[in-house]
């Protein structure tokens, strides 16, 4: 418990620096933040952009053909599934049967009788 205060403690102080950080860099050069943020922003997009133009080259025609036509027949399959469902709900209706309950008897064993066996 007392980690997780402490814990919070550095998490609100480096949050704290954080802001007192932004907030005197906005006061002192507003023109340069904007700048830093438009540059970040930029920065983020081109990685995106980059990462999913890879990833698409990764996967050749035929496995996002593949892909597609497995999704596609997935969702056909969920449809029709959805039907048979509401055509046996009124199957379900009707009270089923109480179950027997097991009628169990006890073997007794020679219990005096000791097995020989290695204990590992």
């Amino acid at each position: 418990m007392a980690l997780l205060n402490v814990r919070n403690w550095i998490v609100g102080g480096i949050f704290l620096f954080a802001v007192v950080g932004l907030g005197s860099y906005l006061f002192t050069n507003p023109a340069g933040l904007l700048k830093q943020l438009f540059i970040i922003g930029i920065t983020v997009v081109a990685i995106l952009v980059i990462f999913r133009f890879w990833s698409n080259r990764s996967q050749s025609g035929r496995e996002r053909h593949a892909f597609a036509k497995a999704a596609k027949q997935s969702k056909l399959r969920a449809k029709r599934r959805k039907g048979q469902i509401k055509a046996k709900s009124h199957l379900r209706n009707r009270p089923l049967r109480k179950r027997s309950t097991a009628h169990l008897t006890v073997i007794e064993g020679k219990k005096s009788k000791k097995k020989d066996r290695a204990i590992f």
